[in-house]
Formats: structure tokens, sequence, C-alpha cells
């Protein structure tokens, strides 16, 4: 995570996120802490990760997910120089199933 970010209340919302033990504290915590609007924007942008990993164009992830061409560009950017957590959820859904 990108240095200004790194800090103790991030530190402390990411031993929020897990200590949640199952999807109904999930949901119960981000429901909470999360707007309508942010909560979706987040589960718009891992489902355009999972569909650039896939393979999927642009013009089907757009049209599939409603985000614009800039959330696509710039999951694709973080899938490709990010920090690798994209790469590390969507390997960790897959081992899951």
């Amino acid at each position: 995570m990108a240095k200004n970010v790194r800090d103790g209340l991030t530190d402390q919302l990411l031993e929020a996120l897990l200590s949640l033990k199952n999807t109904e504290e999930c949901y119960a915590f981000l429901e909470d802490v999360c707007t309508i609007s942010e909560l979706k924007a987040l589960s718009q942008r891992l489902e355009v990760a999972k569909m650039l990993d896939a393979g999927e164009k642009y013009e089907d992830i757009v049209k599939k997910t409603g985000a614009s061409t800039a959330t696509v560009s710039r999951v694709k950017r973080c899938l490709f120089y990010g920090a690798d957590g994209y790469a590390i959820v969507l390997k960790n859904m897959k081992n899951k199933k």
C-alpha cells in the first residue's frame, strides 16, 4: 500500500476486516462503514478485475458491468502495475472454489 495510506487508522481498518468471520459479518460491517454507492463501486471493480483476468474485452466489460471505460482502464492498470492486490484476491477466490 502506498506510504501515504499506511497509518494507524488504516491498520485498524485492516485488522477489523481480518476479524470478520463470515459473509454476514462482512455485510454488516461494510453496510455500516460504506455508503451503498461505495460498496457497489468496490463490487464493480472486483467484477471488472475478474473479467479482465479472464481475457474479456473492454466493450463487453463496460456493457456487462456498467463500469466506465476509465474504471476498466484503472483496474487493468492495477492488475498489471499495482500492488498485486487484485491478483491475490482472484487467486484466493479461485482456490476457494
